[in-house]
């Protein structure tokens, strides 16, 4: 049992399990009824994403400098009560079932999803 750190609406693995969008906003021209058929998430949990000013940030971090400060922001957010909670679920339930998590941006590196990917190994997460 693990979570799985993914590109949303890239097609699902075999063993995946729950497909978990941590994204600020819903795909864009995708009825609610098929993000799940489509690949996108199962289950949408946006207070795991950026606020809106950090995603643009991160969006225009042209440099390692600009995401180094983008990475730093990030995680001051996710030191609140209610993601912190959310980390925590879901560092449990990866001991107990199979997760995937995932944003829209085509690099890892430069999307927030490699910082979730850390700050789930903090919290004891089994990852892929």
């Amino acid at each position: 049992m693990a979570i799985r750190v993914v590109r949303l609406g890239s097609p699902r693995t075999r063993g995946e399990g729950l497909r978990l969008g941590t994204v600020r906003r819903p795909p864009r021209g995708v009825p609610k009824a098929e993000q799940a058929s489509r690949d996108f998430y199962d289950v949408w949990l946006p207070d795991l994403a950026p606020s809106e000013g950090l995603v643009r940030q991160a969006l225009g971090a042209s440099d390692a400098g600009a995401w180094r400060v983008f990475v730093k922001r990030y995680r001051a957010e996710m030191k609140r009560p209610e993601p912190t909670r959310l980390l925590v679920l879901l560092a449990a339930l990866s001991r107990e079932t199979n997760l995937s998590v995932g944003c829209y941006c085509a690099e890892e590196a430069r999307c927030h999803r490699s910082v979730l990917k850390e700050l789930l190994l903090e919290h004891g997460a089994d990852l892929v």
